[in-house]
């Protein structure tokens, strides 16, 4: 697992295979944290060629032209292009990108190879192992397994803080503690 430098603020990952819901999951969670005045910034990594800007606009044409950073600058958001050459981008360069001085916090969608810390998704249907055994960045588990009878019975044996998929309110407290607990 490669490292990920220190942040002036908290970097929490929700890590799973695909099909999941971290997405999902993630679209629930972050109005509940904003409504406790968090201000939030999400990275979400993915595999494939991504491309947002529309062929024949300016922004689109002078990116194309060769230069390398384009700031998109509008009256409710500006975005940022930033290219480089192809490869896997690691989250440090992602976190680079960011304004740290206007954040409480910054969620990381993916990068779960990547060592920082992170809360698990885990669905029973999809067959797959659990990451937590082998990462011990993984602080929590969100899992549909999480039935008492499941614990008690072994097919969950983990220490950490257990969460069921529905328990958004239950997941925003562990966050927002964690979240103090870093200052």
């Amino acid at each position: 697992m490669s490292s990920v430098i220190s942040l002036p603020v908290p970097l929490l990952g929700f890590s799973a295979y695909s099909g999941t819901g971290k997405t999902t999951l993630l679209e629930k969670i972050i109005p509940l944290l904003v409504e406790q005045g968090l201000k939030v910034a999400l990275v979400k990594h993915s595999h494939h060629d991504i491309e947002m800007d529309k062929p024949g606009k300016d922004s689109y044409r002078l990116r194309k032209a060769g230069a390398s950073q384009v700031v998109l600058a509008g009256t409710h958001r500006s975005i940022c292009f930033h290219e480089h050459k192809p490869h896997d981008s690691d989250l440090s360069e992602q976190l680079a990108l960011l304004n740290m001085q206007e954040l409480d916090l910054v969620l990381v969608e993916g990068y779960r190879d990547q060592d920082f810390p992170k809360i698990e998704l885990h669905r029973n249907e999809l067959n797959k192992p659990f990451l937590y055994p082998q990462d011990n960045q993984i602080i929590a588990l969100i899992c549909d397994l999480t039935t008492q009878q499941n614990i008690n019975n072994g097919v969950i044996e983990c220490d950490l803080p257990l969460f069921d998929f529905d328990a958004l309110n239950l997941l925003t407290e562990f966050i927002i503690k964690y979240v103090a607990d870093y200052k």
